[in-house]
């Protein structure tokens, strides 16, 4: 594979401009007050807390699959013991 084709371009200036792009990012960041240090406290937040959310998730599912299967499960069961018995 080509270097430049994978890349965007020559790697020389691939690099330059990932240089310049990552300083006006970080002087836009820096005047919202936000350091690297807070950006990951950020990020293990925000994952922290989709972790939450998916157990959350799981719970209400269950929760609401529990309710539903008391009333189908048993009319699924009295259907299929009415419906074998007249087909004999």
């Amino acid at each position: 594979m080509d270097m430049e084709r994978i890349l965007g371009g020559s790697p020389v200036a691939v690099v330059i401009r990932l240089v310049l792009i990552s300083i006006v990012v970080g002087i836009a960041l820096s005047a919202l007050g936000l350091t690297p240090g807070e950006l990951f406290r950020r990020i293990d937040f925000l994952l922290q807390r989709l972790y939450d959310m998916g157990f959350r998730w799981v719970e209400w599912l269950i929760g609401y699959f529990m309710i539903g299967a008391v009333i189908v499960v048993p009319v699924w069961l009295i259907a299929r013991l009415l419906g074998g018995a007249g087909k004999k």
